[in-house]
């Protein structure tokens, strides 16, 4: 079954001006974080860079495409649901798996389990998700927990939050669901370092630490 990856990039970002391709304390772009974990995922078999701005290309690894997408895909009013529909109508594929370079730190593994799932166990869709184990309000209540019985964190009911590390879907999925997960989602549990996202500028700050540390400790993975 085809398999590809594709990483929706915009450089004109917001809250975060040139994030995407903005260098770590080392000079590293951020950009090549996940095409280098990508690019170690033997059961994908193309990776590409949907970007309408084609400077992009400088910073594209060795065995990652480019594909130029519309302008119009660019603004703060774009949907993602959009974004999925054009690049689907220009790249066929049996797998789609989509992933962000805001998200740097997800594993080859966490890739490898998610398309597995789709592939092999029955599943339509999967994506990575991180568990929650703490207290939980809503409203001014407890959502997960009784005041008048409080648990220990371990024995609380699993919850999990959608992170935007990657969605793994088929066409199918997408043409009846109109969006990136299934009815029958197998979900990735990932770890706090995984789900990391960078939205603002602290939160490049906060990358950056943890990139320095992992690479330091030789525990990067890429």
């Amino acid at each position: 079954m085809k398999t590809v990856a594709f990483i929706p990039i915009k450089l004109n970002n917001e809250r975060t001006p040139g994030k995407n391709i903005r260098p770590l304390s080392d000079g590293t772009p951020l950009c090549h974080l996940i095409q280098q974990t990508l690019l170690q995922v033997e059961e994908i078999d193309e990776i590409v860079v949907y970007c309408s701005n084609e400077k992009i290309k400088e910073y594209l690894l060795p065995g990652v495409q480019f594909l130029k997408r519309p302008e119009s895909l660019d603004t703060s009013t774009t949907k993602s649901g959009d974004i999925l529909k054009n690049f689907l109508r220009e790249k066929k594929a049996d797998i789609y798996v989509l992933t962000h370079v805001t998200c740097p730190f997800t594993k080859a593994e966490r890739f490898k389990e998610g398309i597995q799932a789709v592939r092999e166990k029955g599943y339509d869709s999967a994506f990575a998700a991180q568990k929650i184990a703490g207290f939980l309000w809503k409203d001014g209540e407890p959502l997960n927990f009784t005041r008048e019985n409080i648990p220990r964190t371990q024995d609380m009911p699993s919850i999990y939050q959608e992170t935007t590390s990657f969605y793994v879907f088929t066409m199918e999925v997408f043409e009846k669901y109109r969006g990136r997960t299934g009815g029958r989602p197998y979900l990735c549990e990932c770890s706090a370092v995984e789900a990391l996202d960078i939205d603002y500028p602290e939160d490049f700050e906060m990358a950056d630490a943890v990139y320095t540390y992992l690479k330091h400790n030789r525990k990067l993975g890429i």
